[in-house]
């Protein structure tokens, strides 16, 4: 519970700084489109992630935005005789806000408060069983920091991210995110 609080309060303070900012009316152009597609297939693992974003440049300085995230996960294990005895297959779905501070024009920290609900279920076949894994939301606080290199009406972006909370149900639980993408101005 602490930790769905703490989300929620970064949440409301990363918009409120948005919102501290002089207000010179609502400007189209400072609008950016990005996020996040992968795509993983191997003998061991299927990852898909579908995470759009949309953000806006306050000023200079600061940018802030809001995101949609979809993820499915498929583990498969095998024994020593390469036979399939388990698996485990986890979905999560899930919102976020970020807020972007760029110290020099093209290097950025970003704090990302994100909640995820997670489903899924772990399934063994010697012997045939099935554990359900409980649904539940999941809060991670994404902090890191990337370079945003202009190229036309957008932005080639780099970044590492990293979950403070370490929740381990986390999709970020004890490993670093890591993004290569391009923004879309508008």
């Amino acid at each position: 519970m602490k930790k769905i609080i703490l989300f929620f309060l970064l949440s409301i303070a990363i918009l409120n700084i948005s919102y501290a900012q002089e207000k010179t009316g609502f400007d189209k152009s400072k609008l950016f489109l990005g996020g996040n597609f992968g795509l993983g297939f191997g003998s061991y693992t299927t990852a898909i992630n579908i995470s759009p974003q949309i953000g806006y440049h306050i000023n200079s300085v600061f940018a802030a935005g809001v995101g949609v995230n979809y993820a499915y996960y498929n583990y498969k294990f095998y024994d020593n005789t390469n036979t399939l005895y388990a698996r485990d297959i986890y979905s999560y779905a899930g919102v976020n806000v970020f807020g972007r501070v760029y110290p020099i024009q093209y290097i950025f920290f970003q704090a990302q408060p994100e909640l995820n609900y997670i489903w899924g279920k772990q399934k063994y076949y010697y012997p045939d069983a099935e554990n359900k894994i409980p649904n539940q939301f999941v809060p991670s606080l994404l902090l890191g920091g990337g370079a945003a290199i202009p190229a036309g009406r957008g932005a080639f972006t780099i970044s590492i991210l990293y979950d403070v909370l370490q929740n381990n149900l986390s999709p970020y639980y004890r490993q670093p995110l890591y993004g290569f993408g391009f923004n879309i101005g508008f």
